[in-house]
Order: structure tokens, then C-alpha cells, then sequence
């Protein structure tokens, strides 16, 4: 049997699979904290924007995400628009969503513990414009000045069914100087764990380059994703 026909017989079980590894990997792009599964608590100050852009791909597939986030501070809270192609064996669809982020306790970013709120809507593009969401609490603990600890706990809505799965994960962001930021966590997201470690490079104080590897469900699929962040004023 050929390739091409191995991969017109792939179950719709495999695909749904497939897809839900997909949308582990797009749910970042409800996150403000670049492709990392676990956000922080902070937000843009004020008068200022960014974007977020990302690759992904995991799997011998394999399954690919391409996401493009911008966000702006609009008097106490961020709002943001997520749009994300995701691409399995097989299946491929586009989402995408606002969202708005509101740091309610500790805002300033020294702040030894901070808390946000984070909620998202999500809506299938490519069938009929199904919509789902995200609805996140994120807090961060600085014990150190170069050590942050981020906890997310929170649930998702799939699009479409509307089916609710739980969303929560611990993050260590270490600092080694003001250019390289290690970072490692682990996460749950519909259903599947994934353990990721990785940097953030400062290409300069608003520019930076993420880059991460990780291991996701019980079949632990390896993945790898680079991405680019970019702040800058809007007034």
C-alpha cells in the first residue's frame, strides 16, 4: 500500500486525535504570554501594544499551528484578537477570537503576587463558525527578582459541542541576565498533559524570540515551536 493511500484510510478517531493535539497546541494563542501553555499574570501597561506570531509542529504527522496575536492596554484591560491554522493528517481549520485580560490584584510588575482574569472566545472558521472559549485564572509568585513562578487554573469550551475540560499547569521562569529567560512547565489542556521547557531571547527591551520543546499525552508526542514578540507604543 502507497502513501498516498495510507493516508485516505487514517480513522476519523486518528484525525480527531490528531486535532485535539492541534488545538493543545493553538490554546496558547489564548495565552499573553507568548506560545508557553502557562500564562503570567501581567498585562501591557498602558498605551501600549504587541503581537505575538508562532510555529508550531509536533508529531511525525505531523500537526502544525500558525498563530498571529496582537493585543493592546485599553484603560484597565488588554484586549486581544487570536487567530490561529491548524493543520492535522488529514484536517486542517482556522479559529480564531478576541480576548480580554484584566489584572485585578498586584498590577504592578515587581509585585511580589499578582492575579488576572483571562477569558476568550474562539469560533471555528471553516465549519460554520462554531464557537467555543477559555476562561483562565493566572497568578504569579516572585520569590526572587530573576525567579517568577506562574499558576494557571482555569477550563476550556470546545467549539461547537460546547463540551467543558478543565485547563491548569505550573511554570518556573528563571532569568540568567536581562537578554535570556529559561523557562520550563507543565500543563493540562483538553485532556492531555504536556511538559515543555524552553527560552525567551531579548533581541532588544520590545523584541524578543521564543524557542520551546515539548512532550504531550501518554504517547509522549514530541513538539517544537519558535516564536516572535513584539511591544510597542500606540500613542
Amino acid at each position: 500500500m502507497n502513501d498516498n493511500r495510507r493516508r485516505t484510510t487514517i480513522r476519523p478517531a486518528r484525525n480527531a486525535w490528531l486535532l485535539g493535539i492541534a488545538f493543545v497546541l493553538a490554546s496558547a494563542g489564548a495565552q499573553a504570554g507568548g506560545h508557553f501553555d502557562v500564562d503570567d499574570a501581567g498585562t501591557l501597561d498602558p498605551g501600549q501594544c504587541q503581537y505575538e506570531a508562532w510555529w508550531g509542529r509536533t508529531g511525525a504527522e505531523p500537526v502544525t499551528v500558525l498563530h498571529v496575536g496582537p493585543a493592546c492596554r485599553v484603560g484597565p484591560v488588554e484586549l486581544g484578537l487570536n487567530l490561529d491554522r491548524l493543520s492535522a493528517e488529514g484536517v486542517r481549520s482556522v479559529v480564531a477570537g478576541p480576548q480580554l485580560k484584566w489584572n485585578f490584584f498586584g498590577p504592578a510588575t515587581d509585585a511580589p503576587l499578582s492575579a488576572a482574569l483571562s477569558v476568550g472566545a474562539v469560533f471555528d472558521l471553516k465549519r460554520g463558525g462554531r464557537a467555543g472559549g477559555q476562561l483562565v485564572l493566572p497568578v504569579t509568585w516572585r520569590p526572587t527578582g530573576s525567579l517568577q513562578i506562574h499558576a494557571n487554573l482555569g477550563a476550556d469550551w470546545a467549539t461547537g459541542t460546547g463540551v467543558r475540560t478543565a485547563r491548569g499547569g505550573l511554570a518556573a521562569e528563571w532569568a540568567l541576565d536581562d537578554k535570556l529567560s529559561l523557562i520550563a512547565e507543565r500543563s493540562r489542556a483538553s485532556g492531555l498533559w504536556t511538559s515543555r521547557i524552553g527560552g525567551r531571547f531579548s533581541l532588544t527591551p520590545l523584541i524578543s524570540v521564543d524557542v520551546s520543546a515539548s512532550r504531550t499525552g501518554p504517547q509522549h508526542v514530541r513538539g517544537f515551536v519558535v516564536g516572535l514578540n513584539h511591544e510597542f507604543s500606540w500613542k
